[in-house]
Parts: structure tokens; C-alpha cells; sequence
């Protein structure tokens, strides 16, 4: 593993409790947290298909440059990245409410967190990491595989239920309910930190547990803040709902 690999890596590792700190005092500004005072902004569509493509596009071009881009093993996790990013990418941006924007820094500083993010770990399954042919069967990679789509289904299904809230061209914000709704505020958020939990485990390597990690300190404080802004504006929220995690927080 050369130095450069390992400092990137490290770098992520570090970007997360920062991060955590820095959202949990003032909350990224996009979505039903947008407001005015951050500079230029563009349609959000158009932002969210820009600020995830990288997760797409450059992953997959960096585990193509990989020496072990055709081993069963590297493309199962392939598969797993892509089916996550593929969703995230193309089809969840069609279902955004149209006609909201995002400051322009939005994508700008997701797009070099994806480059970071995607450089370690597609590097990492492609060329560095040493998955022998027996890894499918690995209970750490079975385990971790089906965390992942646990976490998956979870985090496709509640951001589909908030698209049921409202019908086309209407702009309110409703109480969520049903299924994991009924635990916490913010089920699709909770199903992402999973995801990747899974991912770290099925690929066994520090580059998953550096994203897992900062994926978890950028959800936590926008569920919370969602958690609060709920709390806000419904004096009849559900007094027990908890923001993320059920029965604790």
C-alpha cells in the first residue's frame, strides 16, 4: 500500500469528526434547510445528479483500471456499490420536488468528497485488497452484504414514503408515519449509516470504515436537525418518535 493511499484514507478518517462537530452547529443548507446567504445556487435536480454522478462514474472508471477489475469477489462489491449509487444518482433525483435549488457550494463540496471517497475504495477492491477466490462464502462478506441491503431497502423504501406525502405541484410538509416512521424521524438516513456499515464489513478494508464513519457523522446531525424541525412546526409529532436510532436517539 503505497503512502499516498494510506494519508488519503487517513484524511477521510479524520474529515469525520469535524464534519459531525461542524453540521451539528449549523445545518448544511439545502432541502426543507434552504435559506438565503451562501452564494449562487443552481436547480437541485440538476445539483444532486452532479454532486453523486462521481460515485458513479469515476468509481467505476477507477476499478476498471484496476488489475483485479475481473475477479469474482472485486465485482460483487462493484455490484454493490453501483446498485446503491446507481438509485442514488439517477432515479432518486426524479422524484425531488421541482422548481427547489441549492447553493452552489452543495455539490462543489460533495463532488470532491465522492472523488476522495470513490478513489479509496474502488482502488481498494480493484488493485490493492486480496479477496480470494473463497471471499463470497466469507461470513464477513455474507454478513456484510446483507446488512447492506438491509440497509438499502430501508433507505429506498422511506425515501419512496416521503415521496407519497405530497401529490405533484404540492409544496407542504407532512408528518411521516408508518413502518420505520414510527420508530424515527429520519428511517432513510438511518438505512444509509447501515448501508455502508455493511459495506465496510463486506470489504474488510479501512477505506469502508472511513466511509461508513463519515457517512454517519454527515446523517446523524441532518436527522437530528430533521428531528427538531419536525418537533418545531407539528406541536402533534409523536412525542416518542426518536430522530435516528429507535428508542435511543
Amino acid at each position: 500500500m503505497s503512502g499516498s493511499y494510506r494519508a488519503l484514507v487517513l484524511l477521510e478518517l479524520a474529515l469525520a469528526a469535524p464534519t459531525a462537530l461542524s453540521l451539528r452547529r449549523m445545518t448544511a443548507p439545502y432541502g426543507r434547510h434552504a435559506r438565503p446567504g451562501f452564494g449562487p445556487t443552481i436547480p437541485a435536480r440538476l445539483g444532486w445528479l452532479v454532486m453523486e454522478s462521481p460515485a458513479v462514474l469515476f468509481f467505476l472508471a477507477v476499478y476498471l483500471a484496476g488489475p483485479h477489475r475481473a475477479e469474482t469477489a472485486p465485482l460483487a462489491l462493484l455490484a454493490l456499490w453501483q446498485l446503491h449509487y446507481l438509485h442514488r444518482t439517477f432515479v432518486f433525483p426524479l422524484g425531488m420536488r421541482p422548481g427547489g435549488r441549492m447553493p452552489l457550494l452543495v455539490p462543489v463540496l460533495a463532488i470532491a468528497f465522492n472523488l476522495l471517497n470513490g478513489w479509496i475504495n474502488a482502488r481498494w477492491i480493484s488493485a490493492l485488497g486480496d479477496y480470494p477466490a473463497g471471499w463470497l462464502a466469507d461470513p464477513r462478506f455474507l454478513l456484510g452484504a446483507g446488512i447492506f441491503l438491509a440497509g438499502l431497502v430501508l433507505n429506498v423504501s422511506s425515501d419512496r414514503a416521503l415521496l407519497r406525502l405530497r401529490a405533484p405541484g404540492d409544496r407542504a410538509y407532512r408528518i411521516p408515519s408508518g413502518g420505520a416512521f414510527e420508530l424515527v424521524s429520519c428511517p432513510n438516513y438511518l438505512g444509509e449509516i447501515v448501508e455502508w456499515a455493511g459495506w465496510a464489513l463486506a470489504s474488510w478494508s479501512v477505506a469502508g470504515l472511513a466511509f461508513a464513519l463519515y457517512t454517519a457523522a454527515n446523517l446523524g446531525p441532518r436527522a437530528l436537525a430533521h428531528h427538531a424541525w419536525y418537533r418545531e412546526r407539528f406541536p402533534d409529532y409523536p412525542p416518542r418518535r426518536r430522530a435516528l436510532l429507535p428508542f435511543l436517539l
